[in-house]
């Protein structure tokens, strides 16, 4: 038995277990694969998870349904109705400046002085012109006068003479008859009596001319008169215009020139206004102003108060990018209103009755469709929904479809969420 050789031990091969356990690791792998095939599935088709935000952050309003009120708002100053520039009506030098700006001033308070020697003398000569053809004017009035009373008188004796020439004659032709006087003398008397009333007629006629020629004589004069009285007069008022007076009541606002300054005729010296008569010239975006319309009323602010108006002017041409739209305004102005104060205008458009309406979004123009987050039932989430808008206000906007009375929606800038559809609320 110890001499006896030991034989190796040797596996035994058992091709069914193999089979086995090869089918086993195919089962198990295709397992797998489908595993894995239905988790990336389930996986593609899982929403992505909502942003979160916080709801302090954003703007909620409510859907409302009734009136709203369509306005349109605008940025603007107080200015007065009444401003008056002084020009200069003749070339001088500011001699002396009497008022200065924020002085209350009445038709009659001189402002400033200027000098000029030359409108000096312009004025006085046209003085002395004028005096010179007054005086011209009356001499030729006495002198007519007189012509005309000796025409007069001239006509008056040959009258007289005419009026003794034809009695002679009568008498001599009665005397003829009767053989007292010859008929040289009858013949004499009557040539005699008829060149006296020639005569008296000629005399008549020259003193009717001389009446009538009166008049037209002292028109030409007179008109010459008038000439040099009214150049008299231009020039008198250019002498006082160098005392430049304010012409109205209100407040010297402004003085562009200052002692010793040459100014021409048309310079501007000083601006006044009356602050007591103001209006609001506010400055709307020419996209909103449209619909402005004179009579529309409008409220404005001063920040010292608020007073009503109307409009009474809109601005046919658009500057920058607005119009300028005057608002007059006839009540009692709060406290502190003032030329050129800051004001902010608010026009009332229209009424429009039973309407749906939320305040205005940030991203949302009128007449357009836009994407609005809408909050759930319980406000956990806000959904997008597409809502069509209508005409605008300053500060809510009428809503045409997508939103019902009482649905509670992000007004806020959304732009940040456009790739999802859904944001949670914090």
């Amino acid at each position: 038995m110890n001499g006896a050789k030991v034989r190796p031990l040797m596996d035994i091969q058992r091709p069914d277990q193999s089979k086995a356990r090869r089918q086993k690791r195919i089962v198990y792998g295709a397992l797998a694969g489908c595993a894995l095939i239905g988790v990336t599935v389930a996986l593609s088709r899982l929403k992505p998870a909502a942003p979160t935000v916080e709801l302090n952050t954003v703007w909620i309003d409510t859907v409302k349904q009734g009136q709203m009120v369509r306005q349109v708002r605008g940025l603007g100053t107080l200015v007065p109705e009444e401003i008056r520039w002084i020009a200069a009506r003749t070339p001088g030098r500011v001699d002396k400046i009497i008022l200065r700006p924020g002085a209350l001033v009445t038709p009659d308070s001189i402002i400033l002085h200027l000098a000029n020697p030359d409108v000096e003398q312009a004025a006085a000569n046209a003085d002395s012109q004028q005096k010179a053809a007054e005086a011209e004017l009356l001499n030729l009035r006495v002198t007519l006068q007189s012509g005309v009373l000796q025409a007069e008188s001239v006509a008056a004796s040959a009258r007289a003479e005419y009026e003794q020439t034809k009695l002679r004659a009568e008498v001599n032709e009665q005397l003829f008859k009767e053989g007292l006087v010859s008929d040289l003398e009858r013949r004499l008397s009557k040539v005699t009596a008829e060149q006296a009333q020639t005569r008296h007629a000629i005399e008549q006629k020259r003193y009717a001319f001389a009446q009538e020629t009166t008049e037209p004589q002292l028109a030409v004069k007179q008109a010459e008169v008038d000439r040099l009285r009214a150049q008299a007069r231009l020039r008198r008022d250019e002498l006082d215009a160098l005392a430049v007076r304010a012409g109205m009541n209100g407040v010297l606002q402004l003085l562009p020139v200052e002692v010793g300054a040459q100014v021409q005729p048309g310079s501007n010296l000083a601006r006044v206004a009356d602050p007591a008569r103001l209006k609001a010239e506010i400055r709307v975006a020419e996209t909103q102003a449209k619909d402005i319309q004179i009579g529309q009323l409008a409220v404005i602010d001063t920040r010292n108060g608020v007073v009503e108006g109307k409009v009474a002017r809109v601005d046919p041409s658009v500057q920058n990018g607005t119009v300028t739209v005057d608002v007059f305004l006839p009540g009692e102005l709060p406290r502190g209103a003032r030329p050129d104060l800051s004001v902010d205008g608010t026009i009332e458009l229209e009424r429009l009755a039973n309407v749906i309406y939320v305040g205005r979004p940030a991203f949302g123009q009128e007449r357009s469709q836009v994407g609005i987050f809408k909050l759930d039932a319980d406000g956990a989430y806000a959904l997008r929904t597409q809502v069509k808008l209508g005409v605008s206000s300053v500060n809510t906007i009428e809503v045409v479809d997508g939103l019902k009375p009482g649905d509670r929606v992000i007004l806020s800038d959304s732009s940040q969420w456009d790739a999802t559809d859904r944001i949670k609320l914090n």
